[in-house]
């Protein structure tokens, strides 16, 4: 039988356990939310989608820009986790590329307003911008060369340069439903492959 401080432990791991997995959740939500309303979209939406209180949100989150730059850092893991999965699981090296690509315009359309949700914090704005940068170029490098080795793609793609294209493809795409930056990138990506 276990003793007191055991049982008190275990409660303590499932607690905090349990806190990791709500805010995974809540962050999940979160994003799927700013990518269909905007980084302004009412926490009660976030909330409900995530099936909790908003009070929940805020314990988490105390203000929104706490939830946006916690959504942006999520989302900037599991993009760059995402790319040597990929790589590893997708029938090419440029299909890995493709799909990538697709998770990151996801991203980029959820950062829209990221800037005026965190208007007061410049210096925290360019440390987050620091860090998708550390983070992702060097995951787009990889698929880049990746494919590239392959002989998919011609040589001499930058990862920067790409992510700067597609970013401004993606710009300006929620104020015009019109536009479909999805299909410029597909473009775009198609027009790294070799000729044939």
């Amino acid at each position: 039988m276990p003793s007191a401080s055991e049982s008190k432990g275990a409660s303590a791991r499932s607690t905090r356990s349990d806190a990791v997995r709500n805010r995974q959740v809540l962050l999940d939500a979160a994003a799927e939310v700013f990518v269909a309303s905007g980084v302004d979209a009412p926490i009660r939406e976030i909330a409900a989608r995530a099936g909790v209180g908003t009070g929940t949100v805020y314990r988490h989150f105390p203000t929104r820009a706490d939830l946006v730059v916690a959504v942006y850092r999520h989302q900037v893991e599991a993009c760059a986790e995402a790319g040597p999965a990929l790589l590893a699981d997708s029938a090419s090296p440029f299909a890995a590329l493709r799909a990538w690509t697709g998770l990151f315009v996801d991203f980029l359309v959820t950062k829209h307003g990221l800037a005026d949700a965190m208007r007061a914090d410049s210096g925290g704005f360019e440390a987050l911008l620091a860090y998708f940068l550390d983070r992702l170029v060097p995951v787009c490098a990889q698929l880049l060369d990746a494919a590239a080795d392959a002989g998919e793609i011609g040589p001499g793609t930058r990862a920067y340069e790409l992510m700067r294209g597609i970013g401004n493809l993606c710009a300006g795409s929620d104020d015009d439903p019109r536009y479909d930056p999805r299909r410029l990138v597909g473009l775009l990506l198609q027009g790294l492959r070799q000729a044939e």
